[in-house]
């Protein structure tokens, strides 16, 4: 025993004096290339002095790095995470001024700017250094893990036995768009999981579920999470008794929509007890979060701040510089891949110019690592529940598409993150099981905008007999429309370039949430009638329900309390939608359902409209400038997954489906129970049925 563990003291001995003979080399290195960048005093110096002084500064700066850098990162814990990452370069600069400055020959010196350089290139070469040196050394891995699990666990209580559970929310990842990926070898720890071709013996179960019609990060996450997404009928809407746009991703909205939610569920959510929440919109009521949209605009304390995930990443000056470099090679590759769209004049196609590479960085890169972190940290001190939202994936199929090849490069660092957590699983103080999930699915399609020449706003104030854009008024679509409303209110044909305005009211607030449209007239303070729409804007109705990019309609109507329409005068009570789904046949099963829940919202819009969707293929138009969209009805964005283990009990019985966010939020409370977690509320008979 006394052998092997002098056998390890010198293999760490080792690899401490190969990283540093390296960074001295590159410090060498950088001397000779930099110009701003010196390792000889003013007077010249002998090789010797000059390696000396290289040898010393690489050995200070490594020094550092190791005890000065974690207390810097506690000191700025309360920095958001992409400005710390952008931090993270200058202060490695500093760390590198100083070093130089204690060489008691004083020979060494560099410019700000070039210090920074020096020093992202230092912790990069070292990093790389310290992990080709340990690639095979994997006891070393697990040392570390072990160290610091068993640090954790002398500063905390003891853990139970009980197995805690840990919720990975692949965002945006459709059941289908999953299978594929593993089909194909892009997610080799999920293939393993569910025995995928390799011959041994499957450890989790893969089941589908049915989003609700606002299939959308928001409602999703917050029926998940808190039991209840009631009255949230889309991303975005306007909230007549408020005069306010309520927006999912909005903090202010986050929570507000969260403290409803508690109300309409009557508890704190699934995180209640000993639960962190990371990357969400929601908390779930956790104690500890990160990360979270809806504890954004409150102050920072105790209570809502979270050091775990933060300090266990930063803390490692490596760690933060590689993320730092990481982010800054994302940008680049985004920008080479939408050059590369652009001249091959590949269809369809968005816009990705602007700041999107960054914020496509930022998801893909930051906001991945951090959760991550988080995610090991929580499972290293023993937590009950873990719920972790990871966002890469919806965001770059919403502008390169839900089957580019950007978007599968995207799933193989999801598996590969995957991968590490059920790594450091082994290595947690007390069992774990891994539940991966998704919120919604995307759907392919190119822009309503792309394929007709106009906005949905644009053909909304057409129908209205509003002005519109010339742009607009010279597509098909809007000739259509404004003949539309000349036929419903008799105007002859214009003459003279005279144009009939209407009498001047509010105008309607035209908001997208994927492929879900809603118009509101804001100046009516109830939600308007089919009959008050027709009254008011006779040709409105017609133009949209006719129209070939729109799918269907859902009005309030005084006769039958709602119904759908459709082209070619379709017009379906919610109530016979059984017998004669009409418009809605094309959107498969469960689509009535869907439809007559969102009826019932006490902020459903006056006119809620659903793009077209084409069975065959999939498609969807969206409303946004999107080509992988979700929000709506129709194709995959309404398909998402539920990957679960042995262990726990079937989601459903056989034959039965898994329909809405709220559904899925009773069956991870049922396994929490199942692991001894966090008691909630004990369910009514249907909920345990279900």
């Amino acid at each position: 025993m006394r052998g092997v563990r002098w056998r390890r003291v010198a293999s760490q001995i080792g690899r401490s004096v190969a990283v540093w003979a390296v960074s001295t080399v590159t410090l060498l290195l950088l001397a000779g290339i930099l110009p701003d960048f010196r390792l000889r005093s003013a007077d010249g110096d002998s090789a010797t002095d000059i390696a000396v002084t290289a040898a010393f500064g690489a050995g200070a700066f490594g020094l550092l790095s190791a005890v000065v850098w974690p207390l810097l990162v506690r000191l700025l814990l309360l920095v958001p995470a992409l400005v710390l990452g952008l931090l993270v370069f200058f202060l490695n600069g500093a760390l590198l001024l100083l070093a130089l400055r204690l060489n008691p020959a004083e020979r060494g010196a560099a410019a700000p700017e070039t210090a920074v350089v020096v020093a992202a290139v230092m912790s990069a070469v070292a990093s790389a250094t310290g992990a080709a040196l340990a690639v095979r050394d994997d006891d070393a891995y697990r040392r570390r893990l072990y160290r610091l699990s068993d640090r954790r666990r002398r500063s905390g209580p003891p853990s139970p036995s009980s197995p805690g559970t840990v919720f990975l929310q692949l965002d945006g990842v459709g059941h289908d768009v999953l299978l594929d990926a593993v089909g194909k070898g892009l997610m080799p720890t999920v293939a393993r999981w569910l025995d995928f071709g390799d011959g041994g013996r499957s450890t989790h179960r893969l089941t589908p579920w049915r989003t609700d019609w606002s299939s959308q990060t928001g409602a999703s996450q917050l029926g998940i999470l808190h039991g209840s997404n009631h009255d949230v009928p889309a991303f975005r809407w306007y909230e007549k008794d408020t005069r306010e746009v309520v927006v999912c991703n909005r903090p202010t909205s986050a929570a507000e929509l969260q403290r409803r939610a508690v109300g309409y569920a009557g508890h704190g959510g699934l995180l209640a007890v000993d639960g962190a929440s990371r990357g969400n919109l929601f908390s779930g009521g956790a104690e500890q979060q990160a990360l979270v949209l809806s504890i954004a605009t409150r102050r920072r304390s105790r209570e809502n701040r979270s050091r775990a995930g933060y300090f266990a990443y930063f803390s490692d000056p490596a760690n933060a510089v590689r993320t730092a470099l990481s982010f800054v090679a994302d940008v680049g590759r985004e920008i080479g891949q939408s050059t590369r769209a652009r001249l091959r004049q590949q269809r369809p196609r968005v816009s990705r110019a602007g700041l999107y590479p960054f914020v496509r960085a930022f998801a893909t890169i930051v906001e991945r690592d951090v959760v991550v972190a988080s995610v090991t940290g929580d499972m290293l001190v023993g937590r009950t529940a873990v719920y972790a939202d990871l966002v890469a994936y919806d965001e770059v199929a919403h502008h390169s598409g839900p089957a580019s090849r950007d978007a599968q490069k995207v799933l193989e660092s999801l598996d590969r993150s995957l991968a590490l957590i059920e790594n450091v699983a082994e290595h947690a103080p007390r069992p774990y099981r891994i539940v991966v999930l998704s919120d919604h699915g995307q759907s392919p399609g190119e822009t309503f905008r792309s394929r007709y020449g106009l906005t949905l706003g644009d053909l909304v104030r057409a129908g209205c007999g509003l002005p519109v854009s010339r742009r607009a008024e010279r597509t098909r679509s809007g000739a259509e429309a404004r003949a539309a409303v000349r036929a419903a209110l008799r105007i002859p044909v214009e003459e003279g370039g005279e144009r009939h305005r209407p009498a001047r009211r509010s105008e309607p607030i035209v908001l997208a949430s994927g492929n879900l449209g809603l118009v509101s007239f804001p100046d009516v303070t109830h939600r308007m009638s089919k009959e008050e729409i027709d009254a008011r804007h006779p040709a409105l109705l017609p133009t949209l329900a006719n129209h070939p990019g729109v799918g269907f309609l859902l009005v309030r109507s005084d006769e039958h309390g709602g119904v759908v329409l459709g082209a070619n005068g379709a017009e379906i009570p919610l109530a016979g939608l059984d017998e004669d789904p009409g418009p809605l046949a094309a959107f498969g099963p469960g689509a009535a359902d869907a439809v007559r829940r969102t009826h019932s919202f006490p902020h459903t819009a006056d006119i809620m409209v659903n793009s077209f969707h084409d069975p065959s293929d999939g498609e969807v138009l969206a409303f946004e400038e999107q080509i992988g969209s979700h929000g709506g009805l129709g194709g995959a964005q309404g398909r998402p997954f539920l990957l679960s283990p042995l262990v726990l009990s079937a989601p459903v019985a056989d034959g039965a489906e898994l329909v809405g966010a709220e559904h899925v939020h009773r069956v991870l409370r049922r396994w929490l129970r199942e692991s001894n977690g966090p008691q909630v509320p004990l369910e009514s008979s249907e909920e345990r049925a279900a």
